[in-house]
């Protein structure tokens, strides 16, 4: 189900810190099957003989389809680089990294959010991350990111961040 393998290391490269893609639970494509097949047989009922069979043979692979795409997002913290969905912001523009708990994520994603953030918001994830941008000429004053992992992001952000600061 994974639309493109983790990231390598390679010597050219670099490491990659941290890299987690944000898939849907695998129990939820036992429903979606399940819903492919409802809606086939609605379909089913409509016409007789083998154009019975077209309902199913679209519907539930639509439904699966549509359960991959949802799961598809991915955050990569590697080569001096925070790059979420194809969209990057170098780590010498990040700054305060805070965790926000599932429980307080609603105020978060709520009346405390900036408009101009960007997001990445995955409701079957419970903690975000919010990553602030330094940078005057960015658009965006910072990044709330779904994460199950926050910790390792924040941590990865910052031993990145050092790694590069150390680098003459």
């Amino acid at each position: 189900m994974n639309h493109r393998p983790p990231e390598k290391d390679s010597a050219t490269s670099g490491p990659t810190a941290f890299d987690e893609r944000l898939s849907v639970p695998v129990w939820w494509y036992l429903p979606a099957v399940g819903l492919g097949v409802l809606l086939g047989a609605e379909i089913h009922m409509g016409y007789p003989g083998l154009r019975a069979w077209i309902g199913y043979l679209t519907m539930i692979p639509l439904c699966v389809l549509a359960l991959w795409w949802m799961g598809r997002s991915r955050t990569t913290v590697r080569d001096g680089r925070l790059v979420s969905n194809e969209r990057s912001v170098p780590l010498s523009v990040v700054g305060v990294t805070d965790t926000v708990a599932r429980a307080d994520k609603q105020r978060a994603m709520g009346p405390d959010l900036d408009p101009a953030a960007y997001v990445l918001h995955r409701a079957w994830v419970g903690p975000l991350v919010r990553v602030e941008i330094t940078d005057p000429a960015s658009d965006e004053p910072y990044w709330v990111l779904s994460s199950r992992r926050p910790e390792e992001l924040r941590d990865a952000i910052t031993a990145a961040q050092d790694r590069t600061s150390q680098t003459p």
